[in-house]
């Protein structure tokens, strides 16, 4: 029987100079594949030494770097699994994924071991240890002293590789149960489908407790055996600066943002890119243009999720049709998308409705939540994405919002995406929010959120009676508020949940 393990897969995939560096950080270190291939099994035979149950979780809340990574990979050979924690988290958020997911060890920074392993060993975890951006912490130290030999532990792919819990804007947040066959076939399809070459160079720039950074983006590399520029952490002017020694990047929205406010970016610093990725948080048709007229690139937007890794993708290959801005592209090879009205009967182009999915890439189901899982699945095996959409005749796909965001106001169906693209259209306008929020009369009514481009000034009124001559009446928002800023989470999303709460009692 073949071992499915990910791990294995992907250290088939390294090439034959070991010496060969894999990865280069900001600060003048470099790591050959060898690095990797030791490393890794130290911390695997660390791990292993532990004697940590069959399917053991290992929590992590760290701070990206190079030994995080190599943290990751370690716990996929040793055939544990991973469970990533986002570092914005504080105690009572992690108090609940300690006690949801009960891991045997947890690793985190010296500077959080007081608390954190407080909330561990009261959970009933064994072991915890610390790991520091600098190469510092007590994993590195008990690892340093174990052999450098390590056989991957044989695993199925319908096995447990990872557990990544949803932000969780609505109720308790859901731990996503991914496989390694879930992660190593969407890696593969992505391999193709983004045209991977000898010769490629990744600029990682994105952290790493998440789908995008951990998966879509360290799996390409590895299993394309190509070398990763590394920064711990984003700051444009030092991408910029690293563009012209890479080939890919994968951004999230805000990046881009970040780096077209830079005047060190033209198309001399892109020019080696073969390709720009964005995903994580709708991409604005704004940035989308911009980036073009700068760069001479034109983003690639897909579309994925916690719960299935990448779903969509815009064309890479010219001959496959062109990348539209505003659209998530066609669905991956071997994904199934399908758009469904509230009788979950299947929707014509064009039309807006719920998105299922279904492919080798979705999860196994929520950790601990048999009844969730079976509810978040159709009766033929659909995963109900959560997400509104269409479809159009050419089959590009477009992400109109959440379920969670639609308003229902008078019986009618209004999609804050639709006002936000005419909003964002209009003069002065840098970015906006919409939200339902409680109404006497029309059950819940739109309340609009802006931001102003830089040295503009907005009129929130103003904005609304604009509105009134491009939109049907009950689409109208009924307030308009101009802010400094959209709260966000750390993948550049905007908190709607935070935006309705704040307004939730404007109409008594």
């Amino acid at each position: 029987m073949p071992n499915e393990n990910l791990f294995a897969a992907l250290r088939a995939a390294f090439p034959n100079d070991l010496d060969a560096i894999a990865v280069d950080t900001a600060d003048g270190l470099a790591y050959s594949w060898r690095d990797l291939e030791r490393a890794t099994a130290m911390i695997a035979n660390l791990l292993v030494a532990l004697k940590l149950p069959e399917g053991a979780r290992v929590a992590v809340q760290v701070e990206k770097s190079v030994e995080a990574m190599l943290l990751y990979l370690a716990t996929l050979r040793a055939g544990y699994v991973f469970l990533p924690l986002n570092t914005a988290y504080q105690k009572a958020e992690i108090e609940y994924f300690i006690g949801n997911a009960e891991p045997a060890l947890v690793v985190c920074t010296q500077k959080n071991f007081g608390w954190v392993s407080k909330i561990a060993f009261q959970a009933g975890t064994r072991h915890v240890f610390t790991l520091n951006e600098d190469r510092t912490g007590s994993l590195l130290d008990r690892a340093a002293h174990r052999s450098d030999q390590h056989v991957p532990a044989v695993k199925q792919a319908d096995d447990l590789a990872a557990i990544l819990y949803t932000s969780g804007t609505t109720g308790r947040s859901k731990g996503a149960m991914l496989t390694h066959g879930n992660l190593l076939s969407n890696a593969q399809v992505l391999k193709d489908c983004w045209g991977w070459q000898e010769g490629d160079v990744l600029l990682h720039a994105l952290p790493i407790f998440h789908v995008h950074g951990l998966f879509v983006a360290i799996h390409g590399a590895l299993l394309n055996g190509s070398k990763m520029l590394w920064l711990d952490r984003f700051d444009p002017k030092t991408a910029i600066g690293k563009l012209p020694q890479a080939t890919v990047f994968m951004g999230v929205p805000t990046l881009y943002v970040r780096m077209l406010a830079e005047p060190a970016l033209d198309q001399d610093a892109a020019r080696n890119i073969r390709v720009f990725i964005s995903g994580s948080a709708p991409l604005l048709i704004e940035t989308f243009n911009a980036w073009k007229e700068r760069t001479g690139h034109t983003i690639l937007e897909r579309y994925g999720m916690s719960e299935t890794i990448m779903l969509t993708s815009n064309p890479y290959r010219a001959e496959d049709g062109e990348r539209r801005g505003g659209t998530v592209g066609f669905p991956l090879p071997g994904v199934g998308l399908r758009v469904v009205g509230d009788d979950g009967q299947e929707l014509d182009a064009g039309e807006i409705g719920a998105i299922q999915v279904r492919g080798p890439n979705v999860f196994k189901g929520y950790w601990r939540m048999p009844e969730k899982t079976k509810e978040e699945f159709t009766g033929d095996g659909w995963f109900k994405t959560g997400d509104v959409g269409k479809v159009d005749a050419r089959g590009y796909a477009t992400i109109v919002g959440r379920s969670k965001d639609l308003i229902i106001s008078g019986g009618y169906n209004v999609y804050p995406a639709e006002i936000e693209g005419y909003i964002n259209e209009m003069p002065g306008v840098a970015e906006s929010a919409v939200v339902g929020v409680p109404h006497p009369d029309f059950g819940e009514v739109g309340v609009a959120v802006v931001t102003a481009k830089t040295g503009e000034k907005l009129d929130g009124e103003r904005i609304v009676a604009a509105l009134k001559s491009q939109l049907a009446n009950f689409k109208i928002p009924k307030r308009c508020f101009v802010v400094d800023e959209l709260p966000r989470n750390t993948m550049g999303k905007v908190q709607k949940n935070l935006l309705r709460d704040a307004h939730k009692g404007l109409f008594g």
